[in-house]
């Protein structure tokens, strides 16, 4: 299934970027927790796959009052780092898949049929993150919600947001079940009386809300987890619980 498949594995960021070149034709591999259940299913049958293991993209810093967190680092890394990401990252899944999924996949990530997707987009974007990305025109850093929606074909290399005091909220279902999606998920933050809040699994990728009025402008829809009816009535509770979760902070 996989022996015409050309497999690249960059040993510094300057070679993974330049193995990436414009993205033509390659599939990104960083835990493979998401690619592999692809290739398997025979949805997704990669020419060239650039796997970064060993690319040099992974680790956490804090300096000059900003964190930076490279693509490859793993979901389990984030669990006892700032909220509400470390809220976020312990929910997804479990232990295993954790420590072998990375932040970058996870923000690159879109719903499939079967469930949502990006567990950590929310809490990024309410922390007002900023992604560095290579690809077509060379390497750009922009807000995380343009490269929701416009990065495809691009190469995450890290997202960074200020560090800085903030209070706080998260809310989300809970489902009792090893391996499983988040069926839905509201961050909130607020600093210098600014307030965002943003939702997991109410769009194909995170989605910043409007607290007033959490519903407006969104399509939801079915998936293998839950309908669109039971999120469009569960969405504004989330939202007023993660919101009294920031009140508390």
């Amino acid at each position: 299934m996989l022996a015409d498949v050309e497999v690249l594995v960059p040993g510094s960021a300057d070679e993974a970027i330049a193995a990436f070149g414009d993205g033509s034709g390659v599939t990104v591999v960083g835990g493979g927790t998401i690619v592999m259940p692809e290739v398997a299913a025979a949805r997704l049958k990669p020419a060239k796959a650039l796997l970064l293991a060993k690319s040099g993209l992974s680790g956490l810093a804090r300096e000059g009052g900003k964190v930076t967190i490279g693509a490859a680092t793993s979901v389990s890394a984030l669990e006892d780092g700032d909220e509400p990401l470390a809220s976020a990252a312990r929910h997804v899944a479990d232990i295993e898949v954790r420590a072998q999924a990375t932040v970058g996949g996870n923000l690159c990530a879109s719903s499939s049929p079967d469930a949502p997707r990006g567990d950590l987009q929310a809490p990024f974007l309410v922390l007002g993150a900023t992604v560095r990305s290579a690809g077509a025109g060379g390497e750009k850093t922009e807000p995380l919600e343009d490269f929701l929606s416009n990065g495809e074909g691009r190469l995450l290399l890290d997202v960074s947001y200020d560090e800085a005091d903030r209070a706080t909220g998260y809310a989300a279902v809970h489902r009792p079940h090893a391996h499983h999606y988040t069926i839905l998920a509201v961050s909130a933050a607020r600093r210098d009386g600014e307030l965002r809040v943003a939702a997991t699994g109410a769009g194909p990728r995170a989605v910043l809300l409007d607290p007033n009025d959490p519903l407006a402008g969104l399509e939801l829809r079915d998936d293998a987890l839950a309908s669109a009816w039971y999120r469009t009535k569960l969405l504004p509770t989330l939202v007023e619980r993660a919101l009294a979760d920031l009140e508390e902070a």
